[in-house]
């Protein structure tokens, strides 16, 4: 999997695709502490992860976020970005320009934290320019606690009508969109057909992970501590049927954290729910790629469903009809 394409589904690569832009925590990685205060001997998947060009580099990861180029209808294609977190910036010089993308034309928002959000100022470099914002908003889907977090975080991305006296100032022009948090309430983005996954991130907090593709069924879920019963039926074999790829967020290589999976509660999540395939997301720098991608390729051998860490920069074609 060290490839910057992974083919989903066999010889039929689809023609339409997810670029993994990032797959890093929310400090990302290499951890700064890690570089400023080395230790001895030093951290050797920070201390290397700088040595390397991005698509050379699968132990370089930014905060976690995902990009859908959808091909509709008329062989339209259609970019719709999950998570706009502190790295976005980065993410369109590495991987917007290695894989051509030219815009965004939509964005869903998992949840409201820092790493999922702190990016969304730097949409008006991906939006064309106009000194007066006399633009065609980019629509955005979030929940309504994620959307009263961010009117605080950023009031002047909400569209508003300028006071008396007030200057224009060229800002993200976004089009803001509630979803629910319930799987029985679909929403589309671009042409796409999005179902809500609410799952824990901590007892005390819901985020969302989504649930598209009719020829081939993604989840997406990238902050997670549980699965809700009901959550878990609609992406599982037993339940609602079987995922044929399943992107999920494990944080350490070892133990157990209040607010996300790691890899042994990852694991255990992908045995219950037996989806054909499985990437991974949100790692910190305690995971090599290439060693721990070894021990999940012996993992995915004993338990039949493959398994992989996924990387910055990885393109995989899939068919969402």
């Amino acid at each position: 999997m060290d490839d910057n394409v992974l083919a989903v589904n066999g010889g039929d690569t689809g023609r339409s695709a997810l670029i993994f832009l990032g797959t890093g925590c929310s400090s990302a990685v290499p951890n700064a502490m890690c570089l400023i205060q080395p230790s001895n001997p030093p951290c050797p998947v920070c201390s290397q992860s700088l040595t390397l060009p991005p698509e050379k580099n699968p132990n370089y990861r930014g905060n976690t976020s995902l990009l859908i180029d959808y091909v509709g209808s008329k062989d339209k294609h259609s970019y719709i970005l999950i998570d706009v977190g502190k790295t976005f910036r980065e993410q369109v010089l590495r991987w917007f320009t290695f894989h051509s993308i030219p815009r965004v034309d939509s964005i869903i928002l998992t949840h409201e934290h820092a790493d999922a959000v702190l990016g969304l100022d730097d949409i008006r470099a991906v939006q064309p320019y106009s000194s007066s914002n006399d633009i065609d908003p980019t629509p955005i889907y979030l929940s309504q606690s994620a959307m009263d977090s961010i009117s605080r975080k950023f009031p002047y991305l909400l569209r508003k009508k300028l006071t008396k006296g007030q200057e224009i100032r060229r800002v993200a022009q976004l089009d803001w969109h509630i979803i629910e948090a319930d799987c029985h309430r679909p929403f589309f983005a671009s042409g796409l057909k999005f179902v809500p996954l609410p799952v824990m991130h901590g007892e005390d907090y819901i985020s969302l992970g989504f649930l598209f593709g009719e020829r081939c069924k993604i989840a997406y879920i990238s902050d997670i501590s549980r699965f809700p019963a009901t959550t878990e039926y609609v992406i599982s074999k037993n339940g609602a049927g079987q995922l044929d790829l399943l992107i999920l967020d494990t944080l350490y290589r070892n133990g157990s954290h209040n607010t996300h999976f790691c890899l042994p509660q990852t694991l255990d999540a992908i045995r219950r729910l037996c989806p054909k395939r499985a990437l991974l997301v949100g790692m910190t720098h305690e995971f090599d790629h290439h060693q721990d991608n070894e021990f999940l390729a012996e993992w995915s051998k004993r338990e039949g469903i493959p398994v992989q860490l996924a990387r910055d920069g990885l393109m995989v074609p899939v068919d969402l009809g």
